[in-house]
């Protein structure tokens, strides 16, 4: 990120679609066609790895840090690949337009995608899926497994497994592999497709100028493949349980502090394996997205482990990340990687050196900067430097119109005004974020959708601590339709990111 620019947060999920979610399919590639006429260098998304009902369909607890999620696969881009007929995709439910219907869109891709693997396997497998199986089984062959695994275990959490396999003892292993052949094909078959129209879909983004930055949280769910499959390098007891578990402790916003659950990292095993899984996941990731944020960037300098079981987080405790050390061991394995620092909050002296000694631009967030202190905050524009990213808002924000209608103190809007130079109502407040975020000295800014679009609180991707309820708004056809790119291309130029 070296040159002055500017994209748009949204999802995948969040992009027009007629099947109840949105996907890698046509209305993915005319948004990337959109962002290029605005002269956007940008486009970011939240995690394309599988989520489950059980977590409230949040990409970032999911059962695979290396997989990507089935629901994202285009049923019109398999009828026109010729997996399934144009006829099998219908009927279909009446799915609404302005929001993701999670439990729908899985049982309607369940059907298709049944029909689709039927023909796979009845017929002579392509070249692609041969190379997509051989250079992805480092990660793939786990995630398969563990998946027929669950489905043959009536969906038990794998520390339920029968000890044998829980534990991964080779013999055991070897055998329900040859038992759940089958389901691990068509994991795989299912894997395959998604990496196939993702990659379509990033060649697009490649010939149109625009970047993709992904997103991958620090932290991996306990009930995943990763934590069955590299146990290891977690802090686990003899039973294969946590220990100690992650979050951040009590602050002004709450008195008991958050409590994620999180199996914690056992650096020191990490540090001599050499980082070999963060390295493949880095690699990982450095296939999938041009760039990618670390969510939680801080506990690669000191992170807060609360001891497994407690009900709070207040009896956690600071503990040393691994540092320099780390990047350095990335640095030599990956010579080039692209890397976002998610540094919001406590900006603590060691997380900084580690920003200035590898060169990795951090966050900035436009609706934070409007509280007391103004002068000195780090999320006003005239206190950013260059190499950071400037944001509106994020996916765990208001949107800046319900930020302005809902939370906005009237000292905070108060603020606004004078900082701007003039008053604004609710129907214009975004375009004068926007506006803001543009014209900063930031490298990069980066606008959610709903802001482009000025929409209110009911547009909000998530609300932190809430497990229903979120991940589902979606920009309608219509929306997409009459959005604003001329007037964000206009901005774009004036403000010398085009």
């Amino acid at each position: 990120m070296y040159t002055r620019g500017s994209g748009i947060l949204l999802h995948i999920t969040s992009l027009p679609s007629a099947y109840g979610i949105g996907d890698f399919g046509p209305a993915a590639y005319r948004f990337v066609e959109a962002l290029a006429r605005a002269r956007q260098h940008y486009w970011q998304i939240l995690p394309l790895n599988p989520t489950r009902a059980r977590y409230g369909n949040s990409p970032y607890s999911s059962p695979s840090a290396f997989a990507a999620n089935p629901l994202l696969i285009s049923p019109e881009l398999l009828a026109r690949d010729g997996f399934v007929d144009p006829g099998d995709l219908e009927p279909h439910p009446d799915f609404p337009e302005d929001r993701v219907a999670f439990e729908a869109a899985a049982w309607y891709r369940d059907r298709l995608l049944a029909l689709a693997y039927r023909r796979f396997a009845e017929s002579e497998p392509e070249s692609g899926y041969e190379t997509f199986r051989a250079g992805a089984g480092w990660w793939l062959d786990d995630y398969a497994l563990f998946v027929a695994l669950t489905d043959h275990l009536h969906g038990l959490p794998w520390n339920r497994w029968p000890e044998e396999v829980r534990t991964r003892q080779p013999g055991t292993l070897e055998e329900m592999r040859e038992r759940l052949a089958d389901r691990i094909r068509k994991e795989t078959f299912l894997q395959y497709l998604a990496d196939r129209q993702w990659s379509a879909l990033r060649r697009h983004c490649t010939e149109h100028g625009v970047q993709v930055i992904g997103d991958i949280p620090i932290y991996v769910a306990y009930e995943s493949a990763d934590v069955w499959a590299n146990s290891g390098i977690f802090k686990l007891d003899d039973d294969l349980r946590p220990t100690v578990v992650a979050g951040v402790p009590p602050d002004m916003f709450s008195s008991t502090g958050q409590l994620w659950g999180n199996p914690v990292y056992d650096w020191a095993a990490l540090r001599g394996q050499g980082y070999d899984w963060w390295v493949r996941r880095t690699a990982r990731s450095g296939e999938l997205y041009d760039l990618f944020r670390i969510d939680h960037f801080r506990a690669f300098a000191d992170y807060y482990e609360i001891p497994a079981g407690d009900a709070t987080a207040e009896r956690g405790t600071w503990v040393d990340g691994p540092g320099t050390d780390f990047f350095e061991a990335l640095a030599r394995r990956l010579p080039c990687f692209a890397i976002v620092a998610e540094d919001l909050g406590a900006n603590t002296p060691a997380v900084q050196a580690l920003l200035d000694q590898f060169d990795l631009p951090g966050m900035k967030i436009l609706l934070f900067a409007f509280g007391e202190g103004i002068a000195k905050s780090a999320h006003i524009p005239h206190n950013y430097i260059p190499n950071l990213i400037c944001y509106t808002g994020t996916h765990d924000n208001n949107t800046a119109r319900g930020w302005f209608e809902e939370e906005a103190s009237e000292e905070d809007r108060e603020r606004l005004y004078a900082y701007i130079g003039k008053e604004m109502g609710a129907d214009t407040v975004h375009r004068e974020f926007v506006r803001l975020g543009m014209t900063s000295v930031a490298r990069a800014c980066i606008v959610p959708m709903q802001d482009i679009l000025g929409l209110g609180a009911a547009a909000r991707m998530n609300y932190p601590s809430t497990a229903e309820g979120n991940w589902v708004w979606r920009m309608t056809p219509e929306e997409f339709e009459e959005a604003p790119f001329e007037w964000l291309r206009g901005l774009t130029e004036l403000s010398g990111r085009g």
